[in-house]
């Protein structure tokens, strides 16, 4: 089993700037992607970034040049900081691990960006 705990979440102001945190722990095989998801009320879940074991990443459109993941092989934690934050950005937001074919989720993290 793999546990993910995410960190960093709250309120901040638009064009301010959050730093997320997801802590992976548990079986963990070296061949995976870590990412971020994102959840609006009323939307469906959407793909906000991933990075893979490698260290290659993906990023949605809205978030790029915005948004920069990355990873700490030694801690098993995955960033996202998140930049010049738009009210649109209020979601929650899921860290995520897939491996062989398998997803795993965090509880999720609010963030708001609201004045």
């Amino acid at each position: 089993q793999v546990q993910l705990v995410e960190s960093g979440g709250g309120l901040v102001q638009p064009g301010g700037s959050l730093r997320l945190s997801c802590a992976a722990s548990g079986s963990i095989v070296s061949i995976h992607t870590m990412g971020w998801y994102r959840q609006a009320p009323g939307k469906q879940r959407e793909l906000v970034a991933t990075i893979t074991s490698g260290g290659s990443t993906n990023y949605a459109d809205s978030v790029k040049g915005r948004f920069t993941i990355s990873r700490e092989n030694a801690k098993k934690t995955v960033y996202l900081q998140m930049n010049s934050l738009k009210p649109e950005d209020t979601a929650v937001y899921y860290c995520n691990l897939r491996q062989v074919g398998i997803n795993y989720w965090g509880q999720g993290t609010q963030v708001t960006v609201s004045s």
